[in-house]
């Protein structure tokens, strides 16, 4: 019998496509809905630090603040027709960062205005989530900070009348300030200097949070508890709070001994918002570099410019326009830290 041969394929037969791309072949959980759930968890410890020292005040502000924010991107995507991104949980995120970066006098109006803003100029004029070139929170912060000085300066912290204790005191960095200008202008003695850091307290009464300041920045152990968490879950690059950190103490140790500042910098990593915008505001994947190296020196410029606006300027807290700043220097970062391919880069074909 002749041998069965078998049936020759038509040229136009499909024949089976393979795709072949880079390892690692793995799905990853990570997506934007558990990473901000991630944050909303991380912020609780300060978030209970913050009722605890200002009570209702925390209370009003930050829920002001995420309601105008999911308010805001509601009315914008009705606007632009597209699905109301509440489940993502960004707008929620933006919220209750910017109404803990606030401090506890802040009136109504300043919450909602800067939440319109964060969302509105922060996010959604660059695209929305994913787009955005510099920090939305932030963006908010700094809007309503510069149109409304005199409700968001140093004096709007201090309420001489309150019955809490905490209220009566001005900021920790507002004291240094003044005791840094007052001993520079020669109205006060080095005694007198050390006489006023004791009745502060050190740097331990400090991280405690049974200051002044803004409502999420007090309690340096609670953000240090919410800080871990993140870098632990992978949703904060560990490099952008080495690099901060770092570049912040060792200026900060510089001023110190050339009398720029009667804090030590130990004070200053404790006072004022230092660790929380280290861990909750730079972090931010959207608004920082993609390479491990230039996460790193992303906070390296973060921490330079937060002790040069600490030192040298009017401000005595600076991160937010230190982030701000280094979010606009993203772009370049990444096209400095391109990784090098492996095996080298590839010979131009002819």
């Amino acid at each position: 019998m002749p041998e069965k041969r078998p049936p020759v394929e038509s040229e136009t037969s499909p024949t089976p496509t393979t795709y072949v791309s880079p390892s690692p072949h793995l799905a990853d959980a990570l997506n934007t809905r558990r990473m901000m759930v991630d944050v909303v968890i991380a912020l609780t410890p300060a978030m209970v630090m913050a009722v605890a020292v200002f009570q209702w005040y925390a209370v009003v502000q930050v829920g002001l603040c995420v309601l105008t924010c999911l308010a805001t991107e509601s009315v914008i995507c009705r606007i632009q027709r597209m699905p109301f991104s509440l489940r993502d949980y960004s707008a929620v995120v933006t919220g209750l960062i910017l109404g803990l970066s606030l401090p506890w006098s802040a009136p109504w109006y300043i919450g909602v205005i800067g939440s319109v803003a964060a969302i509105g100029l922060g996010k959604a004029v660059f695209g929305g989530l994913g787009y955005n070139l510099f920090n939305p929170a932030m963006v908010g912060r700094a809007f309503v900070m510069l149109s409304f000085p005199s409700q968001l300066g140093a004096s709007a912290y201090v309420y001489a009348e309150s019955k809490l204790n905490v209220l009566t005191q001005a900021t920790p960095l507002s004291i240094a300030k003044r005791l840094a200008a007052d001993l520079a202008g020669g109205e006060i003695s080095v005694e007198q200097l050390q006489s006023h850091l004791q009745s502060i307290g050190g740097a331990w009464s400090l991280a405690a949070g049974w200051v002044n300041g803004s409502l999420g920045e007090t309690s340096a152990v609670a953000l240090l508890i919410g800080g871990a968490y993140l870098c632990l879950r992978r949703v904060a690059a560990w490099q952008i709070p080495a690099g901060i950190l770092a570049a912040t103490l060792a200026f900060i140790e510089l001023g110190y001994w050339t009398n720029l500042t009667p804090f030590d910098p130990l004070q200053h990593l404790f006072a004022g918002a230092l660790l929380f915008g280290t861990f909750f505001i730079a972090t931010d994947p959207v608004t920082s570099p993609l390479t491990g190296m230039g996460r790193f020196l992303f906070g390296l410029g973060i921490g330079a410019a937060v002790a040069v606006i600490r030192l040298f300027s009017g401000y005595p807290e600076g991160f937010m326009f230190a982030v701000l700043l280094m979010n606009g220097a993203v772009p370049l970062i990444n096209r400095w830290t391109i990784p090098r391919p492996f095996g080298g880069v590839p010979p131009e074909r002819k």
